[in-house]
């Protein structure tokens, strides 16, 4: 499995933005509120990414899971996603971010579905910092299709079982152009992946803020940088070996 070498800024930030709803009920708003506010932190945080950097930027903006919600809300989610799109893209473009969407599209509306097709062509010479946005994601999904993938090139005559391996799995994920997630951070005070880039985080740091993520902004990334600057990256060894080598 590659690693990226250590380094004090991450070159692939992963997070999970939680907390959007909590911080609408605290205010006595719609839950849809939180999420409205919350495209101020991606805002925030896409500037501070590309100031410091960093690479790659993914952000799990709607889970596999996250269809079990409330059908007003889903819908809700789905007009501000759709809107946020169409608004951000020339934001996007002018600031070099390219714009990239994994997950499974199938479930979507024909509608939403080209607007990715769009911002992501819009935003394709963009070099300055990737932006991946997980939507209709799972890790578990990812890995299932990675394995049909292979079992596809194994029944074609392709691939033999035996040349199944780590990294013939890891470059049939979805994220396979980029380096693995160095940090992953979730907002919100929840001390779990909840199903995102389950293979990938294997050796990601990670980093829990109590703040919800409409708080989550400048200050809070740049604190998140500071503490993954004073940990030690072993990927299995020990910090002898790891001295020995510097």
């Amino acid at each position: 499995m590659a690693v990226s070498p250590a380094r004090s800024v991450p070159r692939h930030v992963a997070i999970i933005m939680d907390g959007n709803n909590r911080w609408a009920r605290k205010r006595l708003l719609p839950g849809v509120a939180g999420h409205k506010a919350g495209v101020d932190a991606v805002r925030a945080v896409i500037e501070v990414c590309a100031e410091e950097g960093v690479e790659v930027l993914t952000l799990f903006a709607f889970s596999s899971e996250n269809w079990r919600r409330p059908e007003a809300e889903v819908g809700a989610l789905m007009e501000l996603f759709l809107s946020a799109l169409r608004r951000e893209v020339k934001r996007l473009r002018e600031n070099g971010i390219k714009l990239c969407i994994v997950g499974d599209r199938s479930r979507f509306a024909p509608e939403l579905r080209q607007a990715m097709l769009d911002a992501e062509a819009q935003t394709a010479e963009g070099r300055r910092l990737t932006l991946v946005v997980a939507a209709n994601y799972g890790g578990q999904w990812d890995i299932a299709q990675a394995v049909k993938k292979l079992a596809g090139q194994v029944l074609e005559g392709q691939l033999t079982l035996d040349q199944i391996t780590e990294p013939q799995v890891e470059a049939a994920l979805s994220t396979a152009s980029w380096p693995l997630p160095d940090l992953c951070i979730r907002t919100g005070g929840e001390r779990r992946v909840s199903n995102f880039l389950l293979w990938q985080l294997a050796y990601a740091e990670l980093y829990f803020s109590d703040l919800y993520w409409p708080d989550f902004k400048q200050e809070a990334l740049r604190e998140a940088f500071a503490d993954f600057a004073r940990r030690q990256r072993r990927f299995g060894k020990t910090s002898d070996q790891l001295a020995a080598e510097s």
